[in-house]
């Protein structure tokens, strides 16, 4: 297994991509002194970006990275810690306590893991060619919100190769948004790090006089784990001149036989170079080499006497593009410009919605919440407008549009997409057409967690169905709906993918035939309702009907008797033994995604009071998600990690609970949805490194935040509506594009005061615990008055409550 996140029934193999690039023509280097002013420091002192700290969820198992990126940057310069085993997905934990160097590709709070790709390590005296051990000590891989399990839990072991290699113990760590520096302490090397949207820019100041070289190491990225190195082929690195590399590689981890190449420049001319394929060296004088496993060393004389830049521009097409990336977007040697230009960027995005709060710990979680939002998706696309699809082959892009990667549909359709629509509206059509470009060129079909033009079939379920759903449902144009219906349209009825020829033709996924298929019932359930609103939308009506039947479907996973979502055979029997908190009914596999018989059967989204029916009524709904919320919280040893920030059996730390507390909303008890959100968003999120209850996730557990902290979430996505839940902020101002503000406004609200009192809507009395998208984006003032004690009657007439499948409460 890669990770300890189940790669869902293994990937697909992925043919050769061709030769790697050639470059036909470099643009001479620019060579002149810089003396640097000295840095200001890792906060920022004035607008939001001082309550950023990007630190958060770079400790626990948050897997984020601190480094310098731009919203939505195709680079993410970053400094690795680690590369191997779940928690060094990111490349970054901050319990570590020694640095690798600084590569240029970083997955924000994932799970699974790849890319790391161009290590750049400065460095003095001897080259050493292997990273060395980190300072893992074996506890701090654990955080505040690991499950407990039945049979206890033992600290991770560290790994030691006793091998002294070329990383640093470093100090004075700072980073705000689009800058880091840090002191490397093995050689007093200050390394500053700041990016564009397609390049990263270093700035090495060397405190001490002599030699220094800079190793680039491109056999370095993530990989499975210690002893097994990352796996490649195709790698190519050329010296051009005396201040230009460039090169390639294909990469074989998870978004497997992906390409990317780079293309470096110097701001002072090295003095000598040495390449090295297995760590051996070659020749004196040796400028090109091919092969896997490459390295360079690249030396300098009078090392103190100016600071040492050294720019990368990255592609996904080519060499070429990796330059006229650089060229384009970093024509000088500015690097306190580009830093500049990196905070202002992030100042008007972060500033999209402004908030008040009488608490600093508020703003600090809110805006370093909304900052880690556009971490994911990310550019993959040139500065040309070229990019390499989901077929291998190099297209180029309409005027004005981009293509992207890192769509962790799985976690991020349910409140980052939905967010979005909200706070970034003018890039929505950006983001959602670039899905239906990818699902249109993938051999794949419809996307599942595309990363870097490599499908990796991660996660259950096709979940760009829902994205795509909303934004049509939304009214959002520039997005080629009709082309997307024949992929999706594909995948709910005529795929053989996974289990869904069983979907369609029993209702259900039996357990006995597929893995984690009780899960999968569901998430098809659900896909089949997005899908069935294109259908209606695009006039499709017999397919509209035949999918929202499908999408009752989750009918014949519930077991009336138990009251559970169980797992069944394909002679229709409920298999045995059951456990509600068990992973599984057997060995062979799981039975349930990442979750149990307590959370799947909370999954629904859209369909809530039919489902109602299925436990005898909302009285009894209600008392079974009470039950999940009273539970026992301890689960079984072989849960995985991502089962984490339990509230008795309800994991919030995974996403497909993050509905789960407004369903309250829909039995009438609004008042109990109040008290939980808020207990969550106070009890869950922290401005610390181990401050997620969870894996980041690509923006869906802090978009959670964002949203929630507002006062709103969106159930189920695709029908347009948000149920409120108890606001956190005095007040927010959002964006909502064409020049509107939505205004949401929280009086009497404080510590201990969850409860709404009352509603309004641009001055009007609004009794209705949901509002429309369609409403909030016109702009207006939505004003909650909050109490410490409850008004069990706000949302509870059957008109007030949220509609499902289309339809009132009845």
């Amino acid at each position: 297994m890669v990770t300890r996140r189940r790669f869902l029934q293994g990937m697909a193999a992925v043919s050769a991509v061709g030769q790697l690039g050639s470059l036909t023509a470099l643009a001479g280097g620019v060579h002149k002194g810089l003396n640097a002013p000295p840095a200001s420091g890792g906060t920022a002192a004035d607008g939001v970006l001082r309550y950023v700290d990007v630190f958060v969820g770079s400790g626990g198992h948050g897997h984020t990275y601190p480094g310098a990126t731009r919203p939505f940057g195709m680079v993410q310069l970053s400094p690795d810690t680690n590369n191997a085993e779940w928690d060094g997905s990111s490349g970054y934990h901050q319990g570590d306590g020694s640095i690798m160097g600084f590569s240029h590709t970083h997955l924000s709070g994932t799970g699974a893991a790849d890319m790391l790709d161009f290590l750049v390590m400065p460095a003095m005296g001897a080259v050493r060619l292997q990273p060395g051990d980190r300072d893992f000590d074996g506890v701090n891989y654990v955080s505040r919100f690991d499950a407990k399990h039945k049979g206890g839990q033992k600290p991770e072991k560290g790994y030691r190769t006793h091998v002294k290699g070329y990383r640093s113990h470093y100090t004075g760590e700072q980073a705000h948004p689009g800058y880091y520096r840090v002191k490397l302490t093995e050689h007093d090397i200050l390394a500053e790090l700041t990016a564009t949207l397609r390049a990263g820019i270093h700035r090495y100041t060397f405190a001490k006089e002599g030699e220094a070289h800079i190793l680039l190491d491109l056999a370095h990225g993530y990989q499975d784990n210690i002893e097994t190195p990352t796996r490649l082929s195709d790698v190519e690195l050329t010296l051009v001149g005396n201040d230009t590399v460039v090169g390639g590689r294909r990469v074989y981890q998870w978004a497997t036989g992906r390409v990317i190449y780079f293309a470096m420049k110097l701001s002072r001319p090295v003095v000598s170079a040495t390449l090295y394929s297995d760590d051996k060296a070659l020749p004196k004088g040796a400028n090109t080499i091919k092969g896997n496993q490459l390295k360079a060393a690249l030396h300098f004389d009078k090392a103190s006497s100016e600071p040492l830049l050294v720019k990368v521009g990255i592609s996904g097409v080519d060499i070429d593009g990796a330059m006229r990336n650089l060229d384009n977007e970093i024509p000088g040697w500015d690097f306190d410009g580009v830093r500049a230009s990196a905070e202002a960027e992030w100042e008007h995005e972060l500033s999209r919605i402004r908030i008040e709060s009488s608490s600093d710990k508020i703003k600090r979680t809110f805006y370093s919440s909304l900052y880690h939002t556009m971490l994911a998706p990310t550019v993959f696309s040139d500065f040309d407008g070229r990019y390499r699809g989901m077929d291998k082959a190099v297209h180029t892009l309409p005027e004005g549009r981009h293509n992207y990667s890192t769509y962790s549909l799985w976690d991020t359709y349910r409140a980052e997409h939905p967010l979005f629509t909200l706070y970034q509206p003018e890039r929505v059509p950006d983001l959602v057409d670039g899905l239906v470009r990818l699902a249109v060129e993938s051999p794949s079909g419809a996307p599942v967690w595309p990363l870097q033009g490599i499908e990796t079939v991660c996660m259950i379920g096709y979940h760009c169905a829902p994205v795509i759903a909303e934004a049509q449902a939304k009214g959002f144009t520039g997005i080629d709906y009709a082309k997307a219906w024949p992929v999706l349209r594909r995948r709910a009825l005529q795929d053989d993918y996974f289990g869904l020829p069983a979907f369609r033709a029993k209702g259900y996924i039996p357990s006995d035939k597929e893995g984690e298929a009780a899960s999968k019932t569901l998430e098809y359930a659900y896909d089949a309702w997005a899908v069935a609103h294109m259908a209606d939308a695009l006039g499709h009506a017999d397919d509209a009907a035949l999918l929202r039947t499908q999408s009752q479907n989750y009918r014949n996973v519930f077991d009336k008797d138990t009251q559970f979502v169980r797992p069944r055979g394909d002679d229709g029997s409920w298999l045995l033994p059951f456990d509600p908190i068990a992973i599984g009914h057997s060995k062979r596999w799981r039975d349930f995604t990442e979750s149990n018989a307590w959370q799947a059967t909370f999954l629904n989204q859209h369909d809530v009071y039919n489902y109602m029916t299925l436990f005898g009524g909302e009285t009894a709904f209600e008392a079974k998600l009470d039950g999940l919320f009273n539970a026992d919280p301890a689960l079984p040893d072989n849960a995985p990690p991502d089962i984490a920030g339990m509230i008795g059996q309800y994991a919030f730390g995974n996403e497909p609970g993050h509905h789960m507390p407004y369903l309250y909303a829909y039995s009438g008890s609004h008042h109990k949805t109040q008290a939980r959100v808020r207990m969550i968003l106070e009890s869950m999120y922290l401005p610390e490194p181990d401050g997620l209850p969870g894996n980041e996730d690509c923006g869906q557990m802090s978009a959670w935040y964002v949203i929630s902290a507002m006062g709103l979430y969106a159930v189920d996505p695709v029908s347009t509506n948000y149920v409120f839940g108890s606001p956190l902020l005095d007040r927010a101002e959002v964006q909502v594009g064409g020049g509107r503000t939505l205004v949401i406004e929280a009086k009497g609200n404080g510590p201990g005061r969850p409860y709404i009192q009352s509603v309004s809507w641009n001055g009007q009395p609004w009794t209705r615990s949901w509002i429309s998208h369609k409403e909030l984006v016109a702009g207006g003032t939505l004003s909650f008055v909050m109490g410490d004690t409850p008004n069990e009657a706000f949302g509870k007439a059957k008109a007030d409550r949220p509609p499902s499948f289309g339809t009132a409460a009845a």
